[in-house]
């Protein structure tokens, strides 16, 4: 056996690289990990984490108006950007040191530096060359932003997070959940805040019921959706504000402060010597790879967003402890991907399970919709105008739930209970004899009663 440094090295310490290494290592493997940034990786740093800080904080001018309704007397309140920057740096610092202490307590070996390839089973860190039997990639993925002039003056997820300070108008460009993320963020915090997608509606690929829900609630909340624009320039003025020409939109150029571009990512594959090492990669430079996260030369293995997987980081996470069972484990183990819940915490947010409406008409032939919309008991109040959504997607054929979805308060957290029993198999008459939780608004999902029959030939 040639003599290995390690048994398995992972190039990149967020969540999908830090979980195979503590797994693979408390299976008795020697393991090194080196990251050439902060241990957490993106959803830690600068992303799933100090958004969902500050979707909470964006919620509270909403909160302190709604609490009249309730009897309560709120004096005119203060919002410092600062302030909740300052506060998310340090849970941020916090977070990533745990990461590095959490590895280092699972006995796995912690680096700082960009890794490199050379071979099958080596790698360079710091101009320290590393042989390892296992070569693990999780690099993650970056902000993708196009070509076109003035892109230089627009900001991405990468810096949105360390703004000195709160823009008052901001551009936010694309239709993804993060667009519409901090869409809603913005908004929340008090900045005048346009959306401009150049496709027809906001998230695409999810249900078109809860894509057109949330469209009309944010436009209901204030902000401005754009549909059919997409930007062509920008130029930066001499008070240091940003002239944005919308393509298709006669007239002055749109002025704002900020402009923040949400349009996709891309994986973290340049520079890492894939390629050379025989490590192919696919038109849009993501790692091809089997069930288990073995790449087309056998010692290299990837998993999370640097893949042609589901980008998110449960996803890379179970990813990350499957690759270490397979390696190192009794049985080879699959990452089962089946049945994943998604979250947007855009305002009201939204929770996801299972196949869209359009997904399962074409896997099924025939479905059964379920579906409600009401104002929650809070609003009875509040005097907000705000609606949730509900809705169930069941198979005709076999009444077994094929997808919920919710827009509407807690949805993520009601999502995850579903995700179980839609994981399970539930039918809807599983769902029906279930007492209803009274009053809350999941238990509309197990009192739904009036059903639309779809099929294909509609």
């Amino acid at each position: 056996m040639p003599p290995y440094h390690y048994q398995l090295f992972v190039i990149g310490g967020g969540s999908g690289g830090v979980r195979a290494a503590r797994i693979a290592a408390s299976l008795g493997a020697r393991v090194a990990i080196a990251e050439s940034f902060r241990y957490g990786g993106t959803c830690v740093i600068r992303g799933c984490v100090p958004k969902k800080l500050l979707v909470y904080a964006a919620h509270f001018a909403e909160d302190f108006a709604d609490a009249q309704g309730f009897g309560w007397t709120v004096p005119p309140a203060e919002f410092s950007w600062p302030q909740l920057i300052e506060a998310k740096n340090r849970e941020i610092a916090r977070l990533s040191s745990l990461y590095e202490k959490n590895l280092q307590g699972a006995r796995v070996e912690v680096m700082h530096g960009a890794a490199r390839l050379v071979d099958a089973h080596a790698v360079t860190v710091n101009g320290q060359h590393i042989a390892a039997e296992h070569i693990l990639v999780a690099t993650g993925g970056t902000p993708f932003v196009p070509q076109i002039p003035g892109i230089e003056h627009a900001i991405t997820s990468n810096e949105v997070f360390d703004l000195p300070q709160l823009p008052r108008r901001v551009l936010m460009v694309g239709g993804g959940y993060i667009a519409v993320e901090f869409a809603g963020i913005f908004h929340g915090l008090g900045a005048q805040v346009t959306l401009c997608y150049r496709g027809e509606q906001v998230l695409r690929g999810f249900d078109d019921d809860v894509r057109a829900h949330l469209h009309d609630a944010m436009v209901t909340k204030g902000i401005s959706v754009r549909l059919h624009e997409d930007v062509t320039q920008i130029e930066k003025m001499s008070d240091g504000s940003l002239a944005v020409t919308l393509a298709g939109t006669p007239g002055a150029p749109l002025v704002v402060d900020a402009v923040l571009y949400a349009t996709g990512r891309v994986p973290n594959t340049q520079g890492l010597g894939l390629e050379e090492v025989g490590v192919a990669l696919d038109g849009a430079g993501a790692i091809p790879v089997d069930a288990f996260g073995q790449t087309c030369v056998a010692s290299i293995h990837a998993v999370g967003d640097v893949t042609d997987r589901i980008a998110l980081t449960p996803v890379a996470i179970r990813e990350g402890a499957a690759l270490a069972h397979t390696l190192f484990g009794p049985d080879r183990t699959p990452a089962d991907l089946t049945t994943v819940p998604s979250a947007v915490f855009s305002q009201p947010p939204i929770g996801t399970v299972g196949l869209t409406e359009a997904q399962a008409l074409e896997q099924t032939g025939s479905i059964d919709i379920y579906s409600a919309r009401f104002r929650s008991m809070r609003h009875t109040l509040s005097g907000r105008d705000e609606r949730t959504l509900v809705k169930l997607i069941v198979d005709t054929a076999s009444q077994r739930v094929l997808g919920a979805h919710m827009v509407g308060a807690d949805a993520p957290e009601i999502i995850q209970g579903l995700a179980i029993a839609i994981r399970m198999g539930a039918t809807k008459a599983d769902f029906d004899a279930t007492v209803a939780l009274h009053p809350t608004a999941a238990e509309e999902f197990v009192t739904l009663r009036d059903k639309v029959t779809r099929t294909r030939a509609d």
